[in-house]
């Protein structure tokens, strides 16, 4: 599933992209004008509201479906973990119950940080397939999109912020880190053969 989804993020959204700019795009005394010339003014705002509400609506839609999915389970294992009564179950339901409030703000964080970032670029191409007069050359435009890749750009962090898997994932690549740690490691486990071989030497002499 995993590697499914990525395939399809990537396969259509070159798919849809190539064909919407082969599509209404043209060359015109050696400039090349994209996403302006659409077969009919009808086609234009059809378009418009379907990128607005599967780019945008749709996007919020399955975001949050997926995070009360995730709410939802950790409540569930909460629930069987109390159910069987012991020290190590209430361990376990402490950690479910601090996992679901991790989880909380971060689908807080993350859904706000989508809405209010995705919200200008999807709105001003909604508005520019309905209004004739806006062009992909405003400044407007570059200030939304600027905004837009800043999401995509601070997602990754705030998820490794939030989440100790993902901070301990990020912290194993880090090669000064592994060094850091393997010769503490050698030193320990050196230094206790040492030792042991030091009190056999002398056990051996007393005898």
């Amino acid at each position: 599933m995993l590697y499914s989804a990525m395939a399809f993020a990537w396969i259509s959204g070159f798919v849809h992209h190539t064909a919407l700019a082969f599509s209404t795009s043209d060359v015109v005394d050696g400039v090349c004008y994209a996403y302006v010339f659409w077969k009919s003014r009808q086609s234009q705002l059809a378009y418009g509201m379907f990128n607005f509400s599967m780019f945008y609506v749709a996007i919020l839609i399955f975001v949050s479906f997926c995070y009360v999915r995730i709410l939802i389970a950790i409540r569930r294992q909460a629930k069987t973990m109390a159910s069987h009564g012991t020290s190590a179950s209430s361990t376990a339901q402490a950690q479910s119950h601090q996992i679901q409030t991790n989880v909380i703000k971060t689908m807080i964080l993350v859904t706000a940080f989508f809405t209010i970032s995705d919200m200008p670029v999807n709105a001003y191409y909604m508005i520019l397939n309905v209004n004739e007069n806006l062009t992909l050359l405003e400044s407007g435009w570059y200030a939304s999109l600027f905004i837009f890749f800043f999401y995509f750009c601070a997602n990754p962090f705030i998820y490794a912020a939030k989440f100790n898997p993902v901070k301990q994932i990020l912290l194993r690549m880090i090669p000064c880190m592994k060094t850091a740690v393997q010769p503490v490691e050698t030193i320990q486990v050196t230094s206790s053969r040492v030792a042991a071989t030091r009190s056999a030497q002398k056990h051996n002499e007393q005898l």
